[in-house]
């Protein structure tokens, strides 16, 4: 019998999943048809489960998050005790990271939101161009995904700032590191980036106070976890005009309900949770490589510890 993954995915990718698998040697099984494959699903694959849902799979050996983060396998009942759970590292998903991130760095060190609202007025209004090297996008949060997006904004010309829990040095980002550096760094950050993964110690750090940290006419992008934000500290700091504009890609509750004030505010721009996604092609040969490694014996690579929320 071949060895059997079950998927669980936000987007319809199974074509796509059960090709890159079979080239491996692995069957890969839809969620919705697991029941007929029980004792067989060595592994799982999967994106926010529902409480008991890996529990039911009696055979199951690995969970592997389809998504970057792991707090959604983070809560009572989600894994069993002692399943190992490996983070996604994917070349493609850090690909589309940083061109998200670039994108809107771009667009805000450009002014390009002005010039949509003068087009939209009828007003020809020429603003003064700075070079990039003027201009400072802080990082917050160095792994993966930020680490990679440090790195690209840096040799585009950008002065690159970047702060993390523990010390990390990255060629061309001057880095910040605990509770220490925050407020240096913070105040250093005229684009605000957030990238940190979503822990109890994370939850509403983008607050009142951090936000007042922040040049004034600064910028946030947030393409973390929605609960990083205080959605009200968020709004007033952009009434308020301490911050021109926000670019949103993850929210509290999603989709983000269309009463929310974000969906009406003309500094924000919201996309619904699409800044990176993980592609099958380029996302499958880690998780085939660390299977092989635990049928050998071996250790796994990327472990996250649910603990610690990463």
């Amino acid at each position: 019998m071949r060895d059997q993954i079950v998927i669980k995915s936000g987007y319809d990718q199974f074509p796509a999943w059960e090709r890159a698998f079979a080239d491996a040697g692995i069957q890969a099984i839809r969620w919705e048809d697991r029941d007929d494959h029980l004792d067989a699903i060595r592994y799982a694959l999967v994106w926010k489960p529902a409480p008991g849902d890996l529990a039911a799979l009696p055979s199951l050996e690995i969970v592997f998050s389809i998504g970057a983060g792991v707090d959604h396998l983070v809560g009572d009942d989600l894994v069993p005790a002692g399943l190992p759970v490996v983070r996604n590292v994917d070349p493609g998903l850090t690909a589309g990271m940083v061109e998200h991130v670039l994108y809107h760095v771009i667009r805000f060190h450009r002014r390009m939101a002005d010039y949509e609202a003068d087009q939209r007025a009828g007003r020809w209004k020429p603003r003064l161009q700075t070079p990039a090297s003027s201009h400072t996008a802080g990082i917050m949060g160095l792994g993966e995904l930020g680490g990679a997006c440090a790195r690209a904004l840096a040799g585009i010309g950008f002065r690159v700032a970047g702060w993390s829990r523990r010390p990390r040095v990255a060629e061309g980002v001057d880095c910040f590191h605990g509770r220490d550096g925050l407020a240096e760094f913070l105040s250093r950050s005229e684009t605000l980036v957030c990238l940190l993964p979503l822990t109890a110690e994370t939850c509403g750090v983008i607050c009142r106070e951090t936000l007042a940290l922040l040049p004034a006419g600064a910028c946030f992008i947030n393409v973390g976890r929605g609960p990083l934000v205080v959605d009200g500290d968020l709004l007033a700091a952009l009434d308020s005009g301490h911050l021109r504009g926000a670019a949103l890609d993850v929210f509290h509750r999603e989709p983000l309900p269309p009463d929310h004030p974000y969906w009406r505010h003309p500094r924000v721009t919201i996309t619904p949770h699409v800044a990176s996604i993980t592609q099958p092609a380029t996302s499958a040969p880690h998780i085939i490589a660390n299977i092989r490694r635990h049928q050998a014996g071996e250790q796994l690579t990327h472990l996250a510890d649910l603990a610690l929320g990463y």
